[in-house]
């Protein structure tokens, strides 16, 4: 692969061009020239502004509230780039819709994460890099090499510059009980997973807490939130056992239905999420926002340099 940067060309759905934006000046590159309308029936239309044969084409589409109208511009994006000659279609997912549907858990359900994945190969990806998975075996979804990056070190580094005392990171859930541990480690805080049942769909009930909060400062740490009932609920379970303060943090800012009122009657200390989605808080005034864009644009040179880029994400102690 040419590692000239003028092989290099970073396009985006709409939703993710301020993304793209920032990502193409860490990168040190021009954003690649794409028009994109809806035609009055509500299809979509795409085209590539610029010479794009044997280039290295990299799409970010991070999956927002619009999440088919996002995936259904993607597919056009990479068709468009695929007959266009491009030498190598990348897509960059920091948010990767459909994600949470990756089993059946009740009769005659699809696995939409594992449909999702391949209508992206099927339109021409060749490699596709996330961020914070819902889980893991997502990747395995995929024919196609899979990096799927982490912004926990971005965490780690907020945190210790806060130099907080007597920290205890909070799993919401067994699931994330492992994600929650690595952070914690790092973190040289203890770890606390909470129990919770769902009695339908967006909707969470703590039943218990495990592990020691009494007198703590608790982190809830998990990949995503989007009605935020699930860490509502738990910022009053962990102050109910004795929490003296509860901050949140999570990659992916879903935020759906009345998230950020729930947000807001929660009274977390702080609540800190990456740019991953792009999202309008409204008057919520303890939001933290650390940006992807560095690590992303880093992990698009190491690739387009056919460079490991394993060192931009990990996080050590």
């Amino acid at each position: 692969m040419k590692s000239d940067l003028k092989f290099l060309k970073i396009f985006s759905t709409t939703s993710s061009r301020n993304l793209r934006k920032k990502i193409c000046q860490k990168a040190g590159v021009p954003e690649g020239k794409l028009f994109t309308k809806k035609f009055a029936c509500g299809e979509k239309y795409v085209q590539i502004g610029e010479s794009v044969r044997g280039c290295n084409c990299f799409v970010i589409s991070s999956a927002t509230q619009n999440v088919d109208e996002d995936l259904m511009e993607l597919f056009l994006i990479i068709d468009a780039l695929k007959r266009s000659l491009a030498k190598y279609i990348h897509v960059v997912i920091p948010h990767f819709g459909y994600a949470r549907q990756d089993k059946i858990t009740d009769s005659r359900e699809p696995i939409s994460a594992k449909l999702v994945a391949n209508l992206i190969e099927c339109a021409g990806a060749k490699h596709i890099i996330t961020l914070d998975l819902h889980s893991d075996q997502t990747q395995a979804f995929f024919e196609k090499p899979v990096d799927n990056l982490t912004a926990k070190k971005l965490f780690l580094d907020y945190f210790e510059k806060k130099h907080l005392k007597d920290l205890v990171v909070v799993a919401p859930d067994s699931g994330g009980a492992k994600n929650a541990d690595k952070l914690a480690k790092l973190l040289g805080a203890s770890l606390a997973i909470l129990h919770k049942s769902r009695p339908a769909h967006n909707k969470a009930e703590i039943q218990k807490v495990v592990g020691d909060v009494n007198g703590k400062t608790a982190i809830i740490f998990d990949d995503l939130v989007d009605t935020a009932g699930s860490v509502a609920a738990a910022a009053e379970a962990l102050r109910k056992n004795g929490a003296k303060k509860v901050f949140l943090a999570a990659t992916h800012a879903v935020l759906s239905s009345d998230a950020l009122t729930k947000l807001a009657m929660a009274k977390f200390e702080e609540i800190i999420f990456t740019d991953s989605i792009p999202q309008n808080f409204g008057k919520l005034k303890n939001i933290k926002i650390l940006s992807i864009a560095d690590l992303l644009a880093k992990t698009i040179r190491g690739v387009h340099e056919s460079r490991s880029v394993s060192k931009f994400w990990e996080a050590h102690k």
